[in-house]
């Protein structure tokens, strides 16, 4: 950061008081909170972390310096509340996917339609029907891994494996079956998603760069003559030879 675009000392002094106004707010929340969920404890928690955020930003733009504090993200669990030793368990499963060639997906529901000796063209005829078809015959998982030969594009998915204290009686969820999902009773959940590897790709091409500046650094001599010119050492080419 250029000289021009670090915040004042008097601007970090400022922001980290705003943390200690927003740390006695959060406390006397805490102290006056209603219940579990009071909206007053989350807004002063907010309010924290912003504050102390904008602290952190400034504080390291001006001294190179950073706070131990982390504040949690929006895409991190709540703190586990269930039980310790769970009886019963759900695994909530999520996947996405794109119809990329309908084409495919209407041939492959023409199969299913021949091979069960159905009329073909019923079903298969449309996209909603040819998905009727494919997800009627084949297993989530088989679709999973096989989803480009079935014309689809996989998107974001997501697996949650949560605990209960008893198990559910036969039938009760089935009218909502994700409705009844407790973050805080999640023990496990595992994310796929484009965006991962987009970060990644961005800090392998952060790598290249770092990793050919230093190849190019090191090019250069002290002098800011480029080694490869290096014709002065040549013994000159023997004309007889």
């Amino acid at each position: 950061m250029s000289d021009a675009a670090q915040p004042t000392a008097a601007e970090v002094r400022a922001a980290a008081e705003a943390v200690k106004t927003a740390l006695d707010r959060h406390l006397a929340a805490v102290e006056r909170r209603s219940g579990e969920d009071d909206p007053a404890v989350y807004e002063a928690f907010n309010e924290l972390a912003a504050a102390a955020e904008a602290y952190d930003e400034l504080l390291y733009d001006r001294y190179d310096e950073v706070t131990p504090f982390e504040i949690p993200g929006e895409d991190q669990l709540p703190p586990y509340t269930g039980p310790d030793e769970p009886s019963a368990l759900s695994v909530l499963i999520r996947r996405d996917y794109a119809v990329a060639e309908p084409q495919r997906l209407r041939a492959h529901a023409q199969r299913i339609e021949a091979a069960d000796d159905e009329e073909t063209g019923e079903a298969s005829g449309t996209v909603h029907g040819a998905l009727g078809l494919l997800f009627g015959e084949f297993e989530p998982d088989e679709i999973a891994s096989r989803h480009k030969e079935f014309g689809l594009e996989e998107g974001d998915s997501t697996l949650w494996v949560t605990v209960s204290d008893e198990p559910a009686e036969p039938g009760e969820w089935l009218e909502a079956p994700f409705e009844g999902a407790d973050p805080q009773r999640v023990i496990c959940r595992f994310d796929v998603s484009a965006v991962f590897d987009d970060d990644l790709d961005d800090e392998d091409d952060d790598d290249l760069d770092d990793a050919l500046g230093r190849a190019l650094a090191g090019t250069t001599d002290p002098d800011g003559d480029d080694d490869l010119d290096g014709d002065d050492d040549l013994e000159p080419l023997d004309a007889d030879r």
